[in-house]
């Protein structure tokens, strides 16, 4: 008998492996492919771009938060992956009474958890284990790069302007490449994804701030506007390798990598 806690504290024991998987998460649909469970995933969303072959492959159940019960029911699944952030609780509890693993990924910790509990449900150890490996791998690649701590804003909005938090994973990755979040100084306004006036990002006046490419797509007339009003260093930022919490940014080393030396350089 197998036996895992996801990571809101819910107990799943598995007297077989798994063979009929849903993921309900696009960043874990990558996961799941890592561990060799291709085979094994039958319904995936709209959003589960990667790797995108699985969208001609792979049934769609719809969006994170406009699942379509009736297909998920359909397709008979023996587990289902989830995420206390991107999918509701309504949608979970439209869905057959299947194992539902419910992640909450704000931490690289985080994620090994839910890379070493798949490994257990599905008999995978040896691949899980070299996957965090890998990721330890990563982290400490990263961390030989960094020179001193710099001071940064990720924004992820316009009209309103909106920016990553220090209990999100974007912030982990921030940490990773050498960045403080500026936020923090204050206390992040409450939120997840506080909403800055102009006036309030000339005030934190960060060494950097970041455009992400998702989900709102900053271009450079962006750069451009906020060039005009702050003397920070502004850049584009490839969203994905920020905010998609799986196994892919382990694909996004070589960016990560040359990100966080180019900062560093920088700064010498």
């Amino acid at each position: 008998m197998r036996q895992v806690k996801d990571q809101l504290g819910n107990v799943h024991e598995f007297g077989k492996v798994p063979s009929r998987i849903i993921s309900l998460v696009p960043s874990l649909t990558e996961l799941l492919v890592d561990l060799g469970l291709e085979k094994e995933l039958i319904g995936i969303t709209k959003f589960c771009v990667h790797p995108k072959y699985l969208q001609d492959q792979k049934t769609i159940i719809g969006g994170t938060k406009n699942v379509h019960s009736k297909k998920v029911i359909d397709l008979q699944p023996e587990f289902i992956l989830s995420s206390k952030e991107e999918n509701t609780r309504r949608t979970i509890d439209q869905l057959p009474d299947v194992p539902i693993y419910v992640s909450d990924i704000w931490d690289i910790q985080e994620l090994k958890k839910v890379v070493v509990d798949l490994g257990i449900i599905f008999g995978v150890e040896d691949r899980a284990n070299k996957l965090i490996r890998d990721l330890d791998a990563l982290v400490k690649a990263l961390q030989k790069k960094v020179v001193k701590k710099q001071s940064c804003l990720y924004l992820i909005w316009k009209d309103p302007y909106m920016v990553a938090g220090s209990d999100t994973f974007i912030n982990e990755m921030l940490q990773l490449i050498g960045c403080e979040n500026a936020i923090k100084k204050w206390g992040d306004k409450g939120k997840r994804y506080p909403i800055l006036e102009v006036e309030d990002i000339i005030e934190l006046n960060p060494d950097h701030i970041f455009l992400s490419s998702e989900p709102f797509p900053f271009a450079e007339k962006h750069m451009a506007e906020l060039a005009a009003v702050t003397p920070s260093k502004i850049r584009l930022i490839d969203g994905e390798a920020f905010s998609w919490y799986g196994t892919g940014i382990l694909r996004q080393k070589d960016y990560l990598e040359a990100l966080t030396q180019e900062l560093h350089l920088a700064r010498r």
